[in-house]
């Protein structure tokens, strides 16, 4: 998917990074997966902040709901008053966060173009400004370790005979990193999943259905199209995977992971949950 303002600058920038790093594919997207990541976290901190802040009035909200029952309108005053009591903006980071998914959105576009015209740096010089350009018979190097980061992450790739459809190495990793990610950014859910069994309502079942959902569909949905689209978008997923879970981490704990992160006396270090 194009996004015509953000894509041609996301392309340019990624062959600046390819040409001044000696020419490999791999390592560009590495780095410029983490600068993207840099310079998109002062636009993110704001949603982040405003989330844990929300995280912290946690056990209020609670009281609040068994207080009010299924009185919704009275619950929500007492929520909107209790908010602007803490000065907190739920809403506040939202377009950022949403400018920061553009962004993701728009990278499928760089690779789909860069990838798919791998072959012919004729058609990849129409995206790119004139000091950028291929000359007519330069070849793009899209070797990185193992992987042809045109093609699929596959694991016959690197021991031949692997039936076809098992994930390679980066895959792996970025599935496994999507999970964590997803951990993290969900609240502590068996705590909310008791506090929903207390109440009559249906919203609260409902947001602990979506984050356990969410748990096992976005790695599913990582691990799928990883063995469909070049493997540089399992790269760059990758990299975004753990930085988000280093960022959510930093900020505001380990969410749903808290109880295994606990047992494993990481706690200590990390942030108050």
């Amino acid at each position: 998917m194009n996004i015509p303002i953000i894509t041609p600058l996301l392309i340019n920038g990624l062959i600046l990074f390819y040409k001044i790093l000696g020419g490999n594919l791999g390592i560009a997207i590495l780095v410029f997966s983490v600068l993207l990541i840099i310079v998109m976290r002062p636009l993110t901190k704001p949603y982040m902040a405003s989330m844990k802040k929300i995280k912290e009035l946690e056990p209020q909200i609670s009281k609040l709901k068994k207080k009010y029952g299924n009185d919704k309108m009275a619950f929500s005053k007492a929520q909107a008053d209790l908010y602007k009591e803490k000065k907190i903006n739920p809403a506040a980071g939202c377009l950022p966060y949403l400018l920061q998914f553009a962004v993701l959105i728009a990278l499928f576009g760089v690779f789909t173009t860069v990838f798919s015209n791998i072959n012919s740096v004729q058609k990849i010089n129409e995206q790119l400004y004139p000091a950028l350009k291929f000359t007519q018979n330069e070849m793009v190097n899209t070797k990185f370790l193992y992987m042809d980061i045109a093609q699929p992450d596959k694991l016959n790739r690197l021991i031949p005979g692997v039936p076809d459809m098992v994930p390679g190495i980066f895959i792996i990793l970025a599935t496994i990193a999507q999970f964590l990610s997803v951990k993290t950014t969900a609240p502590y859910i068996s705590a909310e999943d008791k506090l929903a069994r207390k109440t009559k309502s249906g919203t609260d079942d409902m947001a602990v259905a979506m984050q356990s959902s969410m748990v096992y569909t976005l790695p599913l949905m990582t691990l799928y199209f990883g063995l469909k689209f070049p493997s540089g978008l399992a790269l760059y997923w990758l990299v975004f995977s753990v930085v988000n879970v280093w960022q959510q981490v930093s900020m505001s704990g380990w969410g749903s992971l808290t109880p295994y992160v606990n047992r494993l006396g990481l706690l200590k270090s990390s942030p108050q949950n």
